[in-house]
């Protein structure tokens, strides 16, 4: 990473300035303007979450956002209503309100001296995510989105559900927000009012777990703010970027076969990162690319950008498998448009001997998997800390059905998502099944390279359509896998796994289950693309990744960072443990900000129990501790979540804990039972 200290532009950095809206909330922003952008005014590019602009995200803002406003952009980082130094309370992810305050945000913005008067979005994760849903409602000065890490299907592509599952992720995002919605604002902005402020939002904080645990369906909850609802409402060109080692890929694909504006997509080998920090590697100059994007569309400069391929994604290479990697093998290669008429189908029969370009003789094969199978699928979305990534799914394999091909005569290289049609039936009304796609070296080491999941109930939708399983009855289903990018080597073998059981990734079945197989009759899909050396040899190289310079800080305690698998051999029971002690702060635990004199930690503790002959015995329970600290002003926050299931209802229950100094000014407890919606 190569850190820029000067720029075409010098910039002003505003710490903090209020947006005002309509009904006398303020919102609170920071500002890295040109410093002549009121004689000359620029364009201005907006990121919109709620992770605090003046503290916790104040390492990465810095950069980034004064890059962009030394090439002659106003870069504006605002908190969103209820979060950081503004005003108000939160009260859910991606609400109506965000959305109007975006758009009261943007004509603030576009009305100031120092603003052209046009404005783009960029966003990871939540500002992607918002991004996309703010461009849906058209504001006039919005010309531009980058949305990166993001989704268009709040349903069936975040933390919450996948394929009608639950995911744990649930009750691991929902124990994120609880802590972070508790935090102060910063006296040092909002004065003397700071802890009236702060004990508003700790009385109205909802458990936001549980709000989404209500909605076990594709409701109309989950419709607000998914935009493949309507991609037509979206008329403003958007660049769409995602990482194969994140949660949020697939988004990429939908878009660019979803919307009609101009788009691009990109997708590298990256965790939950922005792409000049991409991990594994390789990372991009991504602010160079992010500034070929604004100048096309804010600046109306001929870039080149928009006559490049519509989809550039990183072929990744076959691997050995690891939790964690520096960097992934491959090559990037393109795709004129998405979906492409290059990609050619291939299918591979599921035969009781393996996978084969005919079926043979139905089979059937049967299973039930322990309940623990899935130890080694990593996290739903890594965030390029080691133990993240799934690792050798050899072990996961012995509680599966494995159906393997013969050695590849030459390299095979997919693109896009597989597919896997199944002949089945199960013994319970409830049953879910995981199929994953593994690329098996030589030595028989089994790298994952796609998988998905699907609660069978939701075999024929995820909404009035639901419905349970007929124990015995034959039924077949169609599982859409997530999108992969992978060249097979020569030599090797694919692998499918199917199991009935994905923990601790996804909530088990309330029984046992098992599963009969009828092998002949069940398929694999595969999206083979050709090769185009040609084509891919002529993309012109990304830049080598710039920054501005980086935040003066000072870490006063190391950071712990763990994650284990413990078996108790009485028992069966696995206990699988995620500890981190300031991983999101590059290994320290407790970090001043030397610019504004304010030290912040953060420590998760997750684990996850089962036995695998229960799934009944499943348990996760998570705690979370965030300090701040400057001089004699202290601030802890500390929240606990816990679930469990019985045969009918989720159990949850919750603590969240507020000190000031030694005291405790705030305590709340929860505890609901949500019935299961056939999950």
């Amino acid at each position: 990473m190569q850190v820029v200290a000067s720029f075409p532009r010098a910039v002003r950095d505003v710490e903090n300035v209020w947006i005002p809206l309509k009904d006398g909330t303020r919102l609170a922003a920071r500002l890295w303007l040109p410093v002549d952008a009121e004689k000359n005014p620029v364009p201005a590019i907006l990121e919109y979450i709620p992770y605090r602009k003046r503290d916790f995200m104040r390492a990465r803002d810095e950069g980034m956002h004064p890059y962009f406003a030394g090439h002659g952009y106003a870069a504006v980082r605002l908190d969103i209503r209820g979060s950081g130094e503004s005003d108000g309370l939160p009260l859910d992810e991606y609400v109506k309100q965000e959305q109007d305050d975006a758009l009261e945000a943007i004509a603030w913005i576009a009305a100031q001296p120092w603003c052209s008067g046009a404005v783009g979005m960029i966003g990871k994760s939540w500002g992607g995510f918002n991004g996309l849903q703010v461009a849906a409602r058209r504001p006039p000065a919005l010309k531009a989105v980058i949305t990166l890490m993001s989704t268009d299907d709040r349903y069936a592509d975040d933390v919450h559900y996948m394929g009608g599952c639950l995911l744990n992720d649930n009750l691991g995002w929902g124990a994120v927000m609880t802590t972070f919605n508790a935090r102060p604002p910063d006296p040092a902005i909002v004065g003397e009012g700071w802890r009236e402020q702060w004990l508003a939002r700790l009385d109205a904080a909802p458990l936001l777990s549980d709000i989404w645990l209500s909605h076990q369906r594709r409701d109309a909850y989950w419709k607000h703010g998914s935009v493949c609802e309507d991609y037509g409402a979206i008329q403003c060109p958007v660049y769409a970027i995602g990482g194969w080692a994140d949660g949020y890929s697939d988004a990429v694909f939908r878009l660019m076969a979803g919307l009609t504006v101009p788009r691009k997509g990109l997708v590298g080998p990256w965790a939950h990162l922005y792409p000049q920090d991409g991990v594994p590697g390789p990372a991009i100059g991504f602010l160079q690319e992010a500034l070929r994007w604004w100048d096309q569309w804010l600046k109306g400069i001929d870039t080149g950008i928009a006559r490049e391929p519509m989809l550039r994604v990183w072929q990744q290479d076959s691997v050995a498998p690891r939790t964690y990697y520096e960097e992934r093998p491959g090559r990037w290669v393109a795709e004129a448009l998405w979906p492409s008429p290059r990609i050619e189908p291939r299918r591979y029969a599921m035969n009781a001997d393996g996978l084969g370009a005919k079926a043979g003789p139905e089979a059937a094969l049967t299973l039930a998997s322990p309940q623990d199978v899935g130890r080694d699928a990593g996290d739903f979305s890594g965030f390029a800390v080691p133990g993240d990534l799934p690792g050798d799914q050899r072990e996961d394999d012995g509680g599966s059905l494995v159906f393997d091909s013969n050695p590849l005569a030459q390299p095979l290289a997919i693109l896009g998502g597989p597919v896997v049609e199944l002949d089945l039936a199960v013994d319970r009304p409830q049953a879910l099944v995981a199929v994953r796609l593994s690329d098996v070296s030589p030595d028989g080491a089994a790298t994952r390279v796609t998988y998905g999941v699907l609660n069978l109930s939701h075999r024929d939708g995820h909404e009035a359509d639901v419905k349970p399983m007929t124990p015995g009855r034959r039924t077949k289903v169609r599982i859409a896998l997530h999108d992969a990018g992978h060249r097979f080597a020569a030599g090797h073998r694919i692998r499918l796994a199917v199991s009935t059981a994905y923990w601790p990734l996804v909530w088990p079945s309330p029984q046992p289950v098992t599963l009969t197989l009828h092998a002949g009759a069940c398929a694999l899909e595969l999206p083979v693309r050709p090769a185009d050396e040609a084509g891919d040899a002529a993309l012109a190289p990304f830049a080598e990744p710039q920054m501005a310079p980086p935040t003066p800080a000072t870490a006063l305690k190391p950071g712990r960072f763990e994650r284990s698998v413990r078996r108790d051999l009485a028992t069966g029971e696995s206990v699988y443990r995620i500890l981190a002690d300031g991983g999101v702060f590059k290994g320290a635990a407790l970090v001043r900000l030397d610019a504004i004199d304010l030290a912040i930690g953060h420590r998760i503790d997750r684990v996850f129990r089962i036995r695998p002959d229960d799934p009944l015995s499943a348990r996760q329970e998570i705690e979370h501790v965030y300090v701040m600290e400057r001089g004699a002003w202290r601030i802890r926050v500390v929240a606990r979540l816990n679930m469990r299931c019985d045969a009918t209802a989720f159990h949850t229950t919750a603590t969240l804990d507020a000190y000031e100094g030694e005291a405790r000014v705030f305590s709340r407890e929860w505890s609901k039972a949500t019935p299961r919606d056939h999950v």
